[in-house]
């Protein structure tokens, strides 16, 4: 192997290398800009999972039903007998939300 071919193989593998770290700069600004790009998506979602977790709330549907229930009671139609149909919305509101209630209390009392 003489001088040249020797030139011509070390600027050969010199370009390979050069080749390789720009793939791998290439790489590193993708994976920079694809987080970038998913940060807002994981900031709503590390935001709903500590809300839920700073309100103790392992029980998510069972809140969702209760809020439905509450708009539902405040939204809707009651009978129409005045005063005595309100008071029974009131207690059957009541009756519903006690297990919620309880649970939430439960919750609260552990976490002290």
């Amino acid at each position: 192997m003489n001088s040249n071919e020797h030139q011509q193989t070390s600027r050969r593998e010199m370009r390979k290398a050069l080749i390789r770290l720009r793939m791998e700069m290439h790489r590193q600004e993708i994976r920079h800009e694809s987080q970038q790009l998913m940060l807002p998506l994981n900031k709503v979602r590390n935001m709903g999972q500590s809300f839920q977790g700073g309100l103790g709330i392992k029980h998510a549907p069972l809140w969702g039903v209760a809020a439905v229930t509450l708009m539902g009671f405040f939204t809707g139609k009651g009978a129409k007998g005045g005063g005595i149909g309100g008071m029974t919305r009131l207690v059957r509101l009541g009756a519903g939300l006690i297990p919620l209630i309880k649970l939430a209390m439960q919750g609260s009392s552990r976490k002290s």
